[in-house]
């Protein structure tokens, strides 16, 4: 009689067991769906893209750009700070925000001048502003003292873009933190992955396998690269 009830109790541990198991397996297919779901858009940009960048020095595949250089007459008077001519060149460049980066170099000393000389040319203080999106960039370069703000405009063409949208180039803080969303769907995915092969599939060492490999040929190739 104690035999059986032990055999009872010893099975019905088993099927709570299994019926975790089974729940928890259900669990992670559902959300391993909804978070392919969520990145299949983005996945599909990013994987076209970086194909085309990982091959474009060796296939040499275009990517199309237009390229127009001009120079931007300052108003009277002139912006006196970098602040300023960021605001003037917004409205001027007809641009719909502030620029995405703004740089400013200090005045110094031309290196060829240096030697030999006791009072030595100096180079003026130099600001660069760039403005526009990933069709699109706008680079304006200013030295100051000029009359004049040399303006370079790229025009990208569909590849290109994409390209730019890959790399964050000219996207706003939204779209970064979209993309980031992606990378931590593609985190669990690997990881859910990865579980539900182990929780599905009998033959273990085969998965174990492929997946040491991978891991191996990875590090390997990064760390021949250092």
């Amino acid at each position: 009689m104690a035999s059986s009830l032990n055999a009872s109790a010893a099975a019905d541990t088993r099927g709570r067991a299994l019926q975790r198991r089974a729940t928890v397996i259900q669990w992670i297919r559902k959300t391993h769906g909804w978070f392919g779901l969520w990145g299949a858009i983005l996945g599909l940009i990013f994987g076209t893209a970086g194909i085309w960048l990982n091959h474009r020095a060796v296939l040499k595949l275009p990517m199309a750009q237009q390229r127009i250089n001009a120079q931007l007459a300052l108003p009277d008077p002139a912006p006196a700070s970098a602040q300023d001519m960021a605001v003037w060149l917004q409205g001027a460049l007809e641009q719909k925000g502030p620029p995405n980066s703004m740089r400013t170099e200090p005045a110094r000393a031309v290196a060829w001048s240096e030697n030999g000389h006791a009072d030595p040319l100096m180079q003026p203080e130099r600001w660069v502003f760039n403005f526009g999106g990933p069709d699109a960039v706008v680079q304006a370069d200013y030295w100051r003292g000029n009359r004049s703000v040399g303006v370079t405009t790229t025009r990208n063409g569909f590849v290109a873009t994409l390209a730019n949208m890959h790399k964050g180039t000219g996207m706003p803080v939204a779209w970064i933190l979209l993309v980031d969303t992606l990378a931590g769907s593609l985190i669990f995915l690997s990881i859910s992955g990865v579980a539900l092969w182990m929780l599905t599939h009998r033959r273990r060492s085969v998965g174990l396998a492929i997946f040491g490999t991978s891991v191996a040929l990875t590090l390997g190739l990064a760390i021949a690269q250092l």
